[in-house]
Order: structure tokens, then C-alpha cells, then sequence
């Protein structure tokens, strides 16, 4: 056996945040060179966010391992450097956690023999003691994570059972995984152990991907798409053996478990960005698509409301709701800012919005009669994920609203709506935003229709709900000087946004999309707390966006309008197409059609979505792989 390691450096690369993402692990074994197919992998999970990659491929006795910090390419460009060769690989993504951001800190990692390597997603929380414990034993690490005291961990039992087998590295897995305290998802291989890759995961996401004298494991399909559309979405405490020509699920306790092989229902072709420059924009402009597909099917003028059968409850069940609590994190936790007053306004019924990670450590007061919604575009974001299990574990019926049907929230909820908006590649959401407030909706019109609005109050929001995904392909079609817009305020120092009633929310989610992707300083406030401290911001440096339709509100909009351009402080106005009223006041106007309030949120965020990408791409940044983010947090 030999092993080699080869690392390459990158300069330049910004502080870690202080939460995990979901970082990318891909895994294969067959009769192909593993690193062209892992490489394809990992770049089809860029989006997920990391600051550095590594791959390990086994050929025969021999695992040959290459790290680079910095992107994808600077890993590709050393393998091409230096090739490895195998029919048999791992490799990851990593986003620093323990330890910074350097060549040995990357995964793969190896055990104390250096025959074992592994790659995991996830936090080893006593990690800690257990390395304490081993370097008292003569363990020595090379590196500061968590993840290589696993590894150590895995090889110390593979050493106790004796002589290493497809049998005693299953059994060594079992032992080290119950051992120790968090999160995982990792693929683990043998340099002794030829045709066997093993996989295993608790809260963190892990996929294998089934082939034809070829198996694959990852952290999230879009890896797999290339290679595969049948995967078996592996569940908390199972482990996979992956073989060429078979697969065998166990679950920790050792028992067979039963899958499901799913077929994956988007391709290859989906998850690219066409001929868009960035995902961001492709996704943008999907919208008047993914709306209409989050309503496909789900409108009956027969009965004058929506038909939601994921939610499994009889209307009786419905009824007997008092209270509903919406939990999401992010652009879902706005999307259900805009449900409250969606739900207040067209169902008379009382309604909470909790950010996730508040909840799960709250002694928040449930009625017996409270019904929760969990919201997450992955279904797999780790704060959302606790909130649903608190809230089951509270004894309250506990829906999802997610646009992946096989994640962990859509399989545990007792039930939910899947949003149908195809893979969300960009790491500022857009598509999902208005797919989840379409949602609310219809939610809100079936809680409606069962308490207090007539038939024909019904028909009336059914029939402005039919012309909405023509209306987004109107705001598409408009603001062709957005360009122009965003150019004069791209090297603003910050920017406001603020909004009356639903809104807001908008003004919220748009202050997050233009910080995310621009790294300017955004707030979003209600209108009116602009004279109760916000306007101490105020001056010709810092422009102002103002959400402000032609509602029953605008004249207070204006009013505030006025106070800011007082004090000269620029003003782009968001409003009712035509509304001269606002172009008067406002330095810039952007403009959506005309629609009742409880939808206006759905077009008036596609104009900000859109200035948000303009301005970033004014100022350099990259769009589609921001500083500091990723899609998915699945770790606290």
C-alpha cells in the first residue's frame, strides 16, 4: 500500500462564518477513472458554498489523495498536474468550521494507519475529548477538524477487530458513529478493502445514486444527474455498502433496512444555466413558470378553493384550527412573514412567524388547537428540521411547504405542499421565494373558504390567483432601464428598503438579496419607523426603496418618500405600472402590474430580485457563488 498526498494553496480567501452549510461530498465505484466523474460532481455542487475540494481515488492497493484550497479548478488543475487513477473515489467540498482554511484542514482525511480515508459533512461536537484521548494513545493528527478524529476514530476499532475486511470496516463504522456526538453524512473507503465504498449519515444528507456496473453516493443529486436519475435517499442511522454491480442498506443497528429507489424528476439539462450568464438570472426569470406550477392542479372553481391533498386533514380538521405558527430561516421566514398577513387577511385566523433556530429553543406557548408549518426550499435546513421535530415532539400536527419531496422535512412532516419549482441552483433564493408565498396563498384561501369568505370571494381570488403567472411575465418584460438603475447606485455605501403591510416582508427579503450577492450594507423596515430612528441614515449617499403600490396606503408612503427627499436622500420607488403620483416623487421608478394587495408581494420582489443581480454584477461580484454563503445550512 502507498499513499500519497499532493495540496495546493490559494490566497485571498475571506473569514469563515460561524455556521455550517451543506458542503459536497461525492463518491464513486465501477469500471470508470472516479476522478473526471468525481471533479463533475463537485463542480455541480459548487453553488452549496466551500473554500476548498479534495479527492482520494483507489487503485488497487494504492489511495492517491490531492487538496486545493480555493475553487474547484485550482483542484483541477493540479490533478492535472499530477493525475491520480482508480475506479474507486471519494472527494468533498469543505466550508471551514474546525480549523481554517488550508490544505491540511481540506478533506479527504485519513486514519492513524493511512489506509482508511473519509470525507464527512457535518459537526463532530465531542470531538474534542475523543482526540485527547487518542493523541494519549500515540495518535498523531495533521490537521485541526473534527472530521480526522473521526477518521482516527474508525481506524482505532478497524485495528481492535484484527485484520481489515468488508465485514470489520462495516463493524468499525457502527462502533466509531455510536460513539460519538452530532451530525454527519461521509463516505468512507479502505486501501485493503478493494470494490467497497461505505457510506453512512444522521442529519446530514446523503444520497446513492444507482448505476449499471457503477453505484454513486453524494450529498444532493444535482451531482448524480449526469450519471443517473434512480437514488435512494438514505435516512437517519443507515449505512450503505456500495459495491460495482450492488448496493446493501443497514441500518446502525446492524438489521436491513428498506428503500425506495426514486427517480429523480429534473435533469441534467435543468440544472445548467442555458444561456443564461448565472444561475441567479435563469432562476429569475423562471418564475412565471414555477408560479403557475406551484398552482397547477390545486384551484376548483367547482368549490371555489384550493385543493391541497398533501396537507391529510378533512376539512373538520381544519376547522377546528385556531392558531398557526409559520417557522422558516431566511427568504422562507419572510415568505411566511407575507403568510401571516396572508392568512390574517383572508382567513380571519390568528398567525405567528418564528425564525427556526428561536424556536427549537423557546418555550413558545401552543394551543391545543395550533396548527405549524415548517418551510425550507431543501427541506433540509438543520434549524428547520428541530423546529419540526420540537414541535411534533409538543404533540402539534406539523406540515412542510419544500421543493424537494424526498428531503428529510417532506418525509418526517405529517404532511405539507411540495412547491414544484425545479432545483434552485443560485445561492440567493429567488424562484422559491414567490413559489412559497403562492403557497401561502392557496393555503390561506382554503383556511378561508372553510371559516369566512363566500363562493364567490373565492372565485374572486381564484380568478386574480389565474392571471398572476402572466402578470410575472409582465414584470419580466418591463423595467428594461433596471440596468441603467442599478449602475447609478452600484457604489452606494448601503441602501434602505421599506414597505407598509405585505410589503414589508418584500422590503426585508430584498434588503437580504442585495446584501447577499453585493456585500452592501441593507436594512428593510416598515415605512413608518423611518422617523423613529431610521432617518439618522439619511443623506444624498444613502438611497432609499421604497415599495409603495397604488393601495389604500400609498399617500402614507409618500409621505415618508418626502421626508427622505428633505434631507436629500435618493429614491427608487417600486409601484402600480402608470402611477404618476409615485414617478413624481421618486428619483427612479420601477414598475409591476396592477393586482390586489395579497399578491402585489409576488411581483413587486421580481423588480428588487433583478436590481439586487444588476447592481452585484456592477460592482464584480459573483453572483452564483457569493463570499461566506451556501444553499443549504444543514448544520446549526
Amino acid at each position: 500500500m502507498s499513499l500519497r498526498i499532493r495540496m495546493v494553496a490559494s490566497r485571498g480567501l475571506m473569514e469563515h462564518d460561524s455556521r455550517l452549510p451543506m458542503c459536497g461530498i461525492v463518491g464513486y465505484i465501477g469500471s470508470s477513472e472516479a476522478a473526471p466523474i468525481l471533479l463533475d460532481g463537485l463542480r455541480r455542487l459548487e453553488y452549496r458554498g466551500y473554500d476548498s475540494a479534495g479527492i482520494a481515488a483507489a487503485n488497487g492497493s494504492s489511495v492517491e489523495i490531492r487538496k486545493a484550497v480555493g475553487r474547484i479548478q485550482n483542484l483541477a488543475h493540479l490533478i492535472g498536474e499530477q493525475p491520480v487513477h482508480g475506479s474507486r473515489g471519494i472527494s468533498h467540498t469543505r466550508w471551514a468550521t474546525h480549523g481554517g482554511v488550508t490544505g491540511e484542514n481540506a478533506h479527504p482525511h485519513t486514519d492513524q494507519s493511512g489506509r482508511l480515508v473519509l470525507v464527512h459533512n457535518g459537526v463532530i461536537e465531542n470531538y474534542q475529548k475523543l482526540r485527547e484521548e487518542m493523541e494519549n494513545e500515540g495518535h498523531v493528527f495533521r490537521s485541526e477538524t473534527d472530521t480526522e478524529v473521526l477518521a482516527h476514530l474508525i481506524g482505532r476499532h478497524l485495528a481492535q477487530l484484527g485484520d481489515a475486511s468488508a465485514d470489520t470496516l462495516v463493524e468499525a463504522v457502527r462502533l466509531a458513529l455510536r460513539e460519538i456526538q452530532g451530525t454527519y453524512g461521509i463516505a468512507v473507503m479502505h486501501s485493503d478493502i478493494p470494490d467497497l465504498l461505505l457510506g453512512a449519515r444522521r442529519g446530514s444528507p446523503l444520497v446513492l445514486g444507482v448505476g449499471r456496473g457503477e453505484n454513486f453516493l453524494a450529498s444532493d443529486v444535482a451531482a448524480l444527474v449526469n450519471h443517473t436519475r434512480d437514488v435512494v435517499y438514505l435516512k437517519d442511522f443507515e449505512i450503505v455498502l456500495l459495491r460495482p454491480d450492488s448496493f446493501h442498506i443497514q441500518s446502525l443497528a446492524g438489521d436491513g433496512a428498506d428503500y425506495e429507489i426514486s427517480t429523480v424528476d429534473f435533469d441534467a439539462e435543468e440544472a445548467s444555466k442555458g444561456d443564461y450568464p448565472h444561475f441567479m438570472l435563469k432562476e429569475i426569470y423562471e418564475q412565471a413558470s414555477t408560479v403557475r406550477d406551484a398552482m397547477r392542479g390545486r384551484l376548483s372553481l367547482e368549490e371555489a378553493t384550493a385543493k391541497l391533498g398533501g396537507v391529510n386533514m378533512t376539512p373538520t380538521q381544519l376547522r377546528e384550527v385556531e392558531r398557526i405558527v409559520l417557522i422558516g430561516c431566511g427568504t422562507a421566514y419572510h415568505a411566511a412573514l407575507v403568510g401571516e398577513y396572508l392568512m390574517e387577511s383572508l382567513a380571519c385566523l390568528p398567525t405567528e412567524v418564528e425564525v427556526a433556530s428561536e424556536f427549537r429553543y423557546r418555550n413558545t406557548p401552543m394551543g391545543k388547537y395550533t396548527l405549524t408549518f415548517v418551510i425550507s426550499q431543501s427541506g433540509e435546513t438543520a434549524d428547520t428540521l428541530a423546529a419540526l421535530r420540537e414541535s411534533q415532539r409538543k404533540g402539534h400536527r406539523t406540515l412542510g411547504i419544500c421543493n424537494n419531496v424526498a428531503s428529510t422535512i417532506a418525509r418526517e412532516s405529517d404532511g405539507g405542499v411540495y412547491m414544484h419549482a425545479g432545483p434552485e441552483i443560485g445561492v440567493a433564493a429567488t424562484k422559491s421565494f414567490t413559489s412559497q408565498v403562492t403557497i401561502l396563498t392557496l393555503l390561506s384561501l382554503l383556511m378561508g373558504r372553510i371559516r369566512n369568505l363566500s363562493s364567490s370571494d373565492g372565485l374572486r381570488i381564484i380568478e386574480e390567483l389565474e392571471k398572476l403567472p402572466d402578470k410575472v411575465a409582465q414584470v419580466l418584460a418591463m423595467n428594461s432601464h433596471l440596468p441603467e438603475v442599478a449602475a447609478r447606485y452600484a457604489n452606494a455605501h448601503g441602501m434602505l428598503f421599506m414597505g407598509r403591510q405585505f410589503q414589508y416582508p418584500v422590503a426585508l427579503e430584498a434588503a437580504l438579496k442585495l446584501k447577499e450577492i453585493s456585500y452592501m450594507f441593507c436594512s428593510g423596515y416598515p415605512s413608518a419607523e423611518l422617523k423613529h430612528g431610521v432617518i439618522a441614515l439619511i443623506n444624498s449617499d444613502m438611497p432609499s426603496v421604497f415599495i409603495a403600490p397604488n393601495d389604500a396606503l400609498f399617500e402614507k408612503n409618500a409621505s415618508n418618500i418626502q421626508e427622505v427627499r428633505a434631507r436629500k436622500g435618493p429614491v427608487i420607488g417600486v409601484g402600480t405600472e402608470g402611477h404618476r403620483a409615485l414617478e413624481k416623487i421618486t428619483d427612479d421608478t420601477l414598475w409591476v402590474p396592477a393586482a390586489p394587495d395579497f399578491l402585489m408581494p409576488v411581483l413587486t420582489v421580481i423588480p428588487l430580485q433583478l436590481l439586487a443581480y444588476h447592481i452585484a454584477v456592477a460592482r464584480g461580484c459573483d453572483v452564483d457563488k457569493p463570499r461566506n454563503l451556501a444553499k443549504s445550512v444543514t448544520v446549526e
